[in-house]
């Protein structure tokens, strides 16, 4: 009897790529199913056809705005398999804010959260006392140039679905009406303008690692990116020339750091496997406490359990990523997932970009991405 290998695929980037492997080579002592990770860029992994991806892969690592798209074209097998309840309540219950509820649609339970991530604060401890805790104060920051902002699509409708649930009116998640009230989104835009007319015009074709390396790099005089996904090797001391210090998102509103758009990754299995239960025994293993706590941070990944959380070798090998960042990830709120959204929030984003570099009326904006959100459900 043959051994049995599968392949995998994720996204390129150190946290996304290194604890997979390295978890990969451990479940192969223990088990001899040994596992073949591929990559491709952020960009390419969000807009790829995912059904080729199935058909090409084992197991695939994606995030919760999928889960509709990817479920509809039936492309995953589900991971509620009867006999393992115990093990799936300990994950719902290890989970980070709404992370493991975001991966399941229509009843059922179609990845586990293995990263947890939402839009954070980022900065330069060398170069700035603290976190700024209110968008006062990162305003006054932007004017004096000292701020950069992600608005690469699809950062750009984050930023403002993180500003809306901020400032007390979190927009829609299912349809087939309005994404968020006229009035109130303007108010959004207009922030996103005033902030956005601030910062160095680059930041539209920036994502947030581009904006961290920035912030690292020797000479660098920017000292705060209020929202940006958390990415914790930056945390680490020597991943970079300097270090960053993450914190929960500065406050606009006045219900403290909610609202946030949850991030963050899931394992999952293919309909297409040809050897389904061993991709789902790997599935439950590397998402769960054990390996959360332990081998997952190790190697460099983001875990999405709250054993790795509240771990407090984990936290102190980050300065405190996981501690102060918190708060922001359990009052996160979770994207729509219907089939349609991916359509919608590539429009939506390119939608925002337009108008801010155009200064356009911001209720006509509002109106458009109101009208895009309707369509996206039909």
């Amino acid at each position: 009897m043959s051994a049995v290998a599968l392949k995998g695929m994720t996204w390129s980037h150190p946290r996304g790529y290194d604890p997979l492997v390295t978890c990969s080579s451990l479940w192969k002592e223990k088990t001899g199913v040994s596992i073949e990770w591929d990559k491709r860029s952020l960009q390419d992994f969000e807009s790829f056809p995912v059904e080729e991806l199935a058909r090409a892969y084992d197991l695939i690592v994606i995030d919760h705005p999928h889960v509709g798209q990817i479920t509809g074209e039936g492309c995953l097998a589900p991971l509620d398999v009867q006999g393992r309840e115990n093990e799936r309540d300990a994950l719902a219950n290890g989970s980070v804010g709404k992370s493991y509820q975001s991966y399941n649609w229509a009843g059922r339970q179609w990845a586990f959260p293995i990263d947890a991530a939402t839009q954070v604060q980022a900065y330069r401890p060398d170069l700035m006392a603290g976190p700024a805790t209110s968008w006062t104060e990162v305003v006054a920051l932007a004017k004096d140039g000292l701020v950069l902002l992600p608005l690469r699509p699809p950062h750009s409708l984050m930023t403002f679905y993180t500003l809306s649930g901020n400032l007390g009116l979190p927009c829609a998640v299912t349809g087939p009406g309005d994404l968020v009230d006229e009035a109130h989104g303007a108010r959004v835009f207009d922030r996103m303008r005033e902030i956005a007319g601030l910062v160095d015009p680059e930041c539209f074709d920036m994502d947030p690692i581009a904006v961290f390396e920035r912030m690292v790099e020797t000479g660098s005089k920017i000292v705060c990116s209020p929202l940006i996904y958390g990415y914790v090797n930056y945390a680490m001391e020597g991943f970079r020339p300097h270090q960053l210090m993450f914190a929960d998102i500065p406050v606009a509103g006045t219900s403290g750091p909610v609202g946030s758009a949850l991030g963050g990754t899931g394992i999952a299995v293919s309909a297409f496997s040809e050897n389904r239960q061993a991709a789902i025994d790997f599935a439950y293993w590397i998402a769960s406490a054990e390996v959360q706590r332990g081998l997952y941070p190790a190697s460099g990944g983001q875990p999405g359990h709250d054993a790795g959380w509240v771990d407090e070798a984990v936290n102190a090998a980050t300065g405190n990523f996981y501690r102060n960042t918190r708060a922001t990830l359990e009052g996160a709120w979770v994207r729509p997932r219907h089939d349609g959204y991916m359509d919608f929030q590539q429009k939506a984003s390119d939608r925002i970009n337009a108008s801010l570099r155009r200064n356009e009326e911001s209720r006509k904006v509002v109106a458009d991405l109101n009208g895009l959100f309707r369509t996206s459900f039909s």
